[in-house]
């Protein structure tokens, strides 16, 4: 038989890369990169080249499980959902709907089937308990954006001629911004920047600033005070286009280069140098890291100060600097919930910010109304598309609580470690054995663009499409009117109302543009903000009690903050560099990725190595206040002194053993422990 060549994307990441997939006999055999789609163009990153391991790794998951006398248990779909069915009813009767929680993690959040799926099943449950991996990641960005801008911006490199790569290494994580940028530095059209305590391979290039990990806000303050006090800003944008400028010029006179110098450990010429480069290069883009400046205690307010130097410089809705596509006409196939989840009245602008509700709950809180029953009892969870015990903070205080459930259900194409202490385990398709809807461009590119993501194979073994697993166990529960679906058409016709960008997805398989990019927008219509204006000073935040412009926080942990804690721990830990081998905990089962970055190593400069008794490749005990792990070392003149990189992921070296939550950022409930204290010895 000859070899098939399918259409289709990627969903191991959130950047959804356009793919064409080779099948013979019905049974992948490679993968490679779609030169035609207009978007990734042909890129393909190693996860992605290692799909066919992937989809028949002899880790996958091919019949459900069913804890029996301790053990889990291959068992049949039905007795697996019957099971379910009858645990989550009778825990219903005791304890009301919202005593369930359903879990939804980073898969969820580019997969649109995956997080539609899990939002409605929890609405025709009944509870309001949404969690979602974006309680630590992302979303406070866009919180951010939208509070300054009214709508959520991204970065729009292409025309930019000057980048800011802010806590970002795109290489590990956005490969093909990592090529388009060194397109960009060969022609010599671009400057770029660097602010990162690694000196990462694009910072070769660059002007590279070795910042103290967590004090990214004194940086960003430093580089205003430089741009308004030399007349740098965008004096038209502002004037025509902002409210609160005059007090973001009295505000930020205090955070001089001098001040920041020796908060930061970067001299001030260089603060100064930087913020002339990025206000007068026009246009200039800062591209942000996934979630480095987001997991601190003022992480909402680190992403405001990046909106606000876009913003100031003039460098929102042109091309080149921030700029948003329109958003793409879908069904909501949302059920609207009767009260709000736990967490919400705590943390109110990340819950409803202008009316505009937010569907998670506080998942941070979630141990805590486990173990405690604050504010009310969690007594059982479904788990989908997310490994917490692995990936949470405070991990082990995680898989205490989800261990101490009355039930625990898991949906994972493999055994996670969250799986591995669940009463059901049921087995979900790899995206490649399922049909779906692709939009997730428009929210991460900045580009207007979606396809029918087609299916590639047949499902391996007894696994079935996510939606399929809510929709049975639905209708087991008298809930078959809210999932009247039975195929992957069905379930993409209900996405897709019907008319133009319907008929324009089903005619080409590589997807079509539902939009334009929007630049100038605020030249010609009010922003979403109070004002109708981009809000550098806001009013919203002071209203309910917060600052309403940055300011600059100490990490929880840090020598400043927390001296005694210093002396026992000298060392700053940071953690979460991306590897292109791995996606968060997953991929770890594919021998081809893992022969490539086989084992967790901490990054370490040698003269800090020798100071503690390390070399290149020795073995090592990483140490907190809140616990200890053992990781082999890896010496690089790359990494700042005094710092530890640990990468994220790793069961057998989770560094969120090492980190608690017992600081929050107070508007969005982020866990400050990205920048934490620790030491280092010998193992």
């Amino acid at each position: 038989m000859s070899i098939e060549t399918k259409i289709s994307d990627c969903m191991l990441c959130v950047w959804d890369c356009g793919i064409k997939a080779h099948v013979e006999n019905g049974r992948l055999i490679k993968v490679e990169g779609l030169p035609e789609h207009p978007v990734t163009k042909g890129y393909i990153c190693p996860r992605g080249e290692a799909l066919p391991d992937y989809v028949y790794s002899a880790s996958r998951l091919t019949k459900p499980l069913l804890r029996e006398k301790g053990r889990l248990q291959k068992v049949s779909w039905d007795v697996a959902l019957e099971y379910c069915a009858e645990k989550l009813n009778d825990i219903k009767k005791k304890h009301g709907a919202r005593a369930m929680a359903v879990f939804c993690g980073s898969v969820g959040v580019e997969n649109t089937e995956v997080a539609t799926f899990a939002r409605r099943f929890k609405g025709a449950f009944g509870t309001p308990n949404l969690l979602s991996v974006e309680n630590i990641c992302y979303r406070a960005r866009i919180l951010a954006r939208q509070l300054t801008f009214g709508r959520y911006p991204v970065d729009d490199p292409e025309y930019a001629r000057c980048i800011i790569l802010w806590a970002h290494n795109p290489d590990g994580a956005r490969g093909m911004v990592g090529e388009l940028i060194r397109k960009k530095l060969e022609k010599g059209d671009t400057e770029l920047i660097v602010v990162n305590p690694k000196r990462i391979s694009l910072a070769e290039k660059a002007y590279h600033l070795p910042i103290r990990p967590g004090t990214d806000a004194a940086l960003g303050l430093a580089m205003l005070n430089v741009i308004i006090n030399e007349d740098l800003y965008d004096k038209d944008f502002v004037d025509n286009f902002t409210v609160g400028f005059a007090e973001l010029v009295e505000h930020v006179q205090q955070y001089t280069p001098e001040w920041a110098q020796e908060v930061t450990w970067l001299p001030a010429a260089d603060i100064k140098n930087v913020a002339r480069i990025f206000a007068q290069a026009k246009p200039s883009c800062i591209i942000q890291g996934i979630n480095s400046l987001d997991q601190h205690r003022n992480g909402l307010q680190n992403s405001r100060l990046l909106s606000i130097l876009q913003a100031v410089t003039g460098n929102f809705a042109v091309p080149g600097g921030w700029v948003e596509g329109p958003r793409i006409p879908l069904a909501n196939l949302s059920l609207k919930d009767q009260e709000d989840p736990f967490g919400a009245k705590d943390y109110p602008i990340f819950s409803n910010l202008w009316g505009r509700k937010a569907p998670y709950g506080i998942a941070p809180l979630f141990p805590q109304a486990v173990l405690e029953g604050k504010p009310y009892p969690i007594r059982a969870c479904i788990v989908t598309a997310a490994n917490p015990v692995v990936s949470f903070p405070a991990a082990q205080r995680f898989k205490e609580a989800f261990a101490s459930l009355d039930f625990l259900a898991v949906i994972d194409p493999f055994l996670t470690e969250t799986a591995e202490i669940a009463d059901v385990v049921l087995p979900a398709c790899t995206f490649l054995e399922k049909g779906g809807l692709s939009y997730v461009y428009g929210i991460v590119h900045g580009e207007p663009y979606a396809m029918i993501h087609s299916k590639v194979i047949e499902p391996v073994g007894d696994s079935w499409p996510d939606w399929k697993i809510w929709s049975e166990l639905g209708r087991r529960l008298g809930l078959g009117k809210y999932f009247p679906w039975h195929n992957d058409e069905e379930v993409v016709d209900a996405f897709l109302q019907p008319g133009e960008l319907k008929d324009k997805l089903k005619a080409n398989p590589i997807g079509a543009y539902f939009g334009e990019k929007q630049y100038y927008i605020y030249k010609n219509q009010k922003l979403r903000t109070p004002s109708g204006k981009v809000e550098l000073y806001s009013q919203t935040l002071k209203d309910h009690g917060y600052d309403p412009l940055p300011v600059y926080l100490e990490p929880a942990q840090s020598p400043l903050n927390t001296p005694e804690l210093y002396h026992r721990f000298p060392l700053i830990l940071i953690s979460g560099e991306r590897a292109q081998e791995y996606t968060h905990t997953q991929q770890r089962q594919v021998p081809v990725l893992r022969n490539s970055n086989p084992e967790p190593l901490a990054e370490i400069h040698p003269v800090t190595a020798t100071q503690y008794g390390l070399m290149d490749g020795s073995m090592a005990q990483i140490e907190t206040k809140n616990g200890k792990i053992k990781m082999r070392v890896r010496t690089t003149k790359k990494m700042t002194p005094g710092v530890v990189s640990v990468p994220h992921g790793w069961s057998n070296a989770n560094v969120n053993l090492l980190v608690d939550m017992d600081v929050f950022d107070p508007i969005t409930a982020y866990p400050d422990f990205n920048t934490v204290l620790c030491s280092v010895a010998p193992a």
